[in-house]
């Protein structure tokens, strides 16, 4: 009898939690879920008999042991930065480990004793990154095996709002974490482009962009990610001519989101201690030039001189201009700037929210040079059951069941991009309507 320990009940556990439980009764398996406090875990128990709350303190090794021993596989959907911790533990005791984050330094440090202990240590198998790397590297294995040549791969991922639901100036939402969303793009993006290394720093991001179209929901500006190069190795494209990986917003929002950028209101390299009645409008006007008789619009279009009207009347919109007292007085300017976006983006129980894939291949065959353009729009039910949360969920619940399965025989610390890992995974997430839709064509 396998148990599976989930640490972290959040509201992106919700499909993951659901799908191991119907696989209980099954599969005579037993689901351990954990989270600060068991109150917060036993809501998501649903009466299942085999599945158990319990409160897990991951600031005592004791406790945190103590839940960890009667597992076999350990699944951590807690913040990036507390996988180390709980994957140290694993380690100790003997458990497999699986996230959908991003593989850490920490976690590759122990890659030798992760193989040594026959353990697997499943990383990256979620959304972005996950899906992203599954679907890539099934078309990547795919033309290889067919004796073609892949000249350029552009992979863009958003997770943004269904058209019925941009019913605000920026179309957009916070449909995770806002503080990721505040912080995007900081420090330098760098990509391959024609051979040519390509390097932007952070204060021309939101400028360099490219138009990604969906038959389905239009047109959305994508930008690229902060490191690109180092997938030239991960999906084995070693000497492709062009590479680059990047984050979608409806178009027209890169453009408006510039403008606190070139100001310095992203910033979260240093603290703010502003005095009591401090306004939204006087936090912005601390970032422009002292004109005692010039309005705050009016400065932001002198010194930027590209912002349109339009783009002012989005930051209007968001308040920001208004003689309101701020909510919160000290703090960066990046954390400031993500409360009063927080009241102006926050989801209402009628939206829904959408996850939009898109990959880019150029491939050389016998034939000439074609086009693959394959991509994913995924569409939420509701702020319970939200497109994220699916889409970052299912991939990891998927792995765990075929693992403990025995269909994953893979060791070691791993990412999803092996044939024995992803094609099922994929096959799974058609079935839950998670289906890129591939168009091919010659160029």
């Amino acid at each position: 009898m396998a148990t599976i320990l989930i640490i972290g009940t959040g509201k992106s556990s919700v499909y993951l939690i659901e799908y191991l439980i119907l696989t209980t009764e099954k599969k005579n398996r037993n689901l351990i879920l954990a989270d600060i406090s068991k109150e917060i875990a036993e809501k998501k128990c649903s009466g299942n008999p085999r599945t158990t709350a319990i409160a897990i303190d991951l600031e005592n090794r004791e406790n945190r042991h103590s839940a960890i021993k009667d597992a076999d596989v350990v699944i951590s959907m807690l913040p990036a930065f507390l996988h180390p911790i709980i994957a140290k533990d694993c380690l100790e005791l003997g458990k497999h480990f699986f996230t959908a984050s991003y593989e850490s330094e920490e976690l590759r440090k122990m890659s030798d004793e992760i193989k040594a202990k026959n353990l697997l240590f499943l990383n990256e198998c979620g959304l972005d990154p996950g899906i992203d790397h599954m679907s890539a590297m099934k078309i990547i294995d795919s033309e290889k095996a067919k004796g073609h040549e892949i000249l350029s791969f552009k992979s863009y991922t958003g997770g943004v709002l269904t058209p019925e639901s941009e019913d605000n100036p920026w179309k957009y939402k916070f449909t995770w974490n806002p503080r990721n969303v505040v912080l995007a793009g900081q420090g330098v993006s760098r990509f391959i482009r024609n051979g040519r290394y390509k390097y932007i720093p952070y204060h021309m991001l939101f400028r360099r962009l490219e138009t990604i179209s969906f038959d389905e929901v239009g047109d959305f500006d994508g930008y690229p990610n902060r490191d690109s190069l180092s997938y030239r190795k991960i999906y084995g494209l070693e000497s492709i001519p062009t590479l680059l990986r990047g984050t979608l917003r409806r178009a027209g929002f890169c453009q408006s989101w510039d403008v606190f950028v070139q100001l310095g209101m992203t910033d979260d390299s240093f603290k703010m201690d502003l005095p009591e009645g401090f306004t939204a409008r006087m936090f912005v006007n601390s970032f422009l030039p002292y004109q005692e008789e010039t309005s705050v619009e009016l400065k932001i279009k002198e010194l930027l001189p590209w912002v349109t009207d339009e783009i002012v009347e989005k930051i209007t919109w968001l308040g920001l201009f208004d003689d309101t007292a701020l909510p919160i007085l000290k703090g960066s300017p990046a954390a400031i700037l993500q409360v009063l976006l927080e009241a102006k983006w926050a989801l209402i129980p009628e939206d829904k929210d959408m996850i939009v894939m898109q990959h880019l291949f150029e491939v050389k065959t016998a034939s000439g040079i074609k086009k693959i353009t394959s991509s994913l729009v995924s569409r939420g039910g509701n702020q319970d059951y939200t497109a994220m949360a699916k889409t970052v969920g299912l991939p990891l619940a998927i792995a765990v069941d075929l693992f403990l399965d025995g269909k994953i025989k893979s060791r070691g610390l791993q990412i999803p991009i092996t044939p024995e890992i992803y094609l099922p995974i994929l096959e799974s997430l058609e079935k839950e309507n998670i289906i890129f839709q591939e168009k091919i064509e010659s160029i």
